[in-house]
């Protein structure tokens, strides 16, 4: 993700550089920065799932079987 991050802001700065619009400059210097510096989006472990505890007994399901006739 690092690498593809890298590459898109690498072509973001070129195109803005040759279309002369500092916006995707900027835009192409930010995805370039998030991959080198190697932090997301996230920051400091914000995306953290908590995991869900498997201990709880598991209720055994019976099934009924229906005639239709």
């Amino acid at each position: 993700m690092r690498a593809l991050r890298l590459v898109f802001g690498i072509y973001i700065i070129v195109q803005g550089f040759q279309d002369h619009q500092w916006i995707f400059i900027l835009l192409g210097s930010v995805f370039s920065m998030l991959s080198l510096l190697n932090i997301g989006c996230c920051g400091v472990s914000g995306c953290n799932v908590t995991k869900r505890s498997n201990r709880k007994k598991r209720q055994q399901i019976t099934f009924e079987e229906i005639d239709t006739k």
